[in-house]
């Protein structure tokens, strides 16, 4: 049996987690205006009058507004110059204040009213009547389509530029925060780990994983994927659960959020014995998440770091390209309030590699109606080159690195 996999209970493991966020210090009033000032920039840069940013996380990162989206129109708008203003529900009026972290004047629309039409009128009383006007790219069709129908005479344009323009390099603050959670989340894959036996299901699985997170201070897990056996081989799982059986490859993909910021680990082991043909897989599976890492320096193109995970597991025998066995994904992706978010490690993105960024790095080797092998760290770009956050899988026989 590997080391650190099976020997223990879920009442133990629950009781050895402790509370992981004392001290994790938030973002603050001065950061967040720092955001709009930053984002105000590059409006300018992009000649866009202002930007739109619907409720979810845009709406999150510029203003510290919590607030989900939905049918209804709820977000702010930033001008180029001058201070932001929202928009929301007349009924919602009170309760977006009481949400509020930058001030701002909030319009409101009753339920037979058009908020497309009061957005116009926001506009106008800016002096941006007929001016381009950036939507927040996560914004639903049906808003962006009712905003275009009811103000003709203004251009509105993808605001990605802006808002992934600011969001894409990470702040100390944000780096520190997902940092802890990616610590909690390890704490968690550690104590999931040694609560194996066989015959448990990976719904009881799945279950325990959400308390122990909750244990470590999260509002539990955001998500979580937990596999056995063939089903390994399908990078988000398949519809039926399985029960675990010696000499299963088991793998298990979760995360949780410390301030809205984002932990996203994967561990792959096996319960027992591995044979030779899993050994050499889960080898081949380390050594190209190895050298997607070593890939990542400094004004590399993203798509670069892809291309050298992939061209390795093709000289291994995998492929060619997204065929299977081998890769049929990207590499990895951009994340930070978002699971996924930009840049992404894929062949056709062409950003380059800045200090700040945040990735993971997940080469997935699959092998569809065997097994399969995802090793999924995460790193940030510094000025040297990129850092992990969590140290990866040390080996197949010792996948937490408590021997190493």
């Amino acid at each position: 049996m590997a080391i650190g996999i099976g020997g223990s209970t879920e009442a133990a493991e629950l009781a050895r987690l402790q509370d992981m966020t004392a001290g994790a210090a938030p973002i603050t009033q001065a950061e967040y205006e720092s955001r709009v000032v930053r984002a105000q920039a590059l409006m300018r840069e992009q000649c866009l009058a202002a930007i739109y940013v619907n409720a979810g996380t845009s709406l999150y990162y510029f203003t510290g507004t919590r607030w989900y989206a939905s049918e209804r129109m709820v977000g702010a708008l930033i001008p180029t110059e001058g201070p932001l203003a929202y928009i929301a529900p007349a009924f919602e009026v009170s309760t977006l204040r009481d949400y509020m972290f930058i001030e701002g004047q909030v319009h409101g629309w009753q339920e037979h009213e058009s908020p497309y039409v009061l957005f116009g009128a926001m506009l106008d009383g800016l002096g941006l009547k007929g001016a381009t006007i950036g939507l927040d790219e996560a914004s639903p069709f049906f808003l962006t389509e009712g905003l275009r129908a009811a103000n003709p005479g203004t251009r509105f344009v993808n605001a990605a530029p802006v808002t992934a323009g600011c969001r894409m390099c990470k702040s100390p603050t944000e780096l520190a925060l997902m940092q802890r959670a990616k610590d909690m989340t390890l704490e968690v894959h550690k104590a999931a780990a040694r609560i194996l036996k066989p015959g448990i299901s990976t719904t009881a699985v799945t279950a325990f994983i959400d308390r122990a997170h909750r244990a470590v201070g999260a509002r539990g897990s955001s998500f979580c994927i937990v596999l056995f056996g063939e089903a390994t081989a399908y990078p988000h799982g398949v519809k039926e659960p399985q029960t675990l059986k010696d000499g299963d490859m088991v793998l298990i993909d979760t995360g949780c959020q410390l301030e809205g910021y984002n932990s996203d680990i994967t561990r792959t082991y096996v319960y027992g014995m591995p044979s030779a043909h899993q050994r050499a897989v889960w080898n081949h599976e380390k050594a190209a998440q190895a050298l997607a890492f070593e890939a990542a320096k400094i004004g590399t193109r993203c798509g670069d770091v892809d291309v050298a995970a992939r061209k390795y597991l093709e000289t291994q025998g995998y492929g060619p390209d997204y065929a299977v066995p081998g890769l049929p994904h990207r590499t990895g992706h951009g994340i930070g309030l978002d699971i996924h978010e930009w840049p992404y490690l894929v062949r056709s993105d062409d950003t380059p590699l800045q200090p700040g960024m945040c990735f993971s790095n997940e080469p997935m080797i699959c092998l569809y109606g065997d097994f399969g092998v995802r090793l999924e760290d995460h790193f940030y770009m510094t000025d040297a080159g990129p850092k992990w956050f969590t140290k990866p899988s040390h080996s197949i026989d010792d996948p937490f690195g408590y021997e190493a």
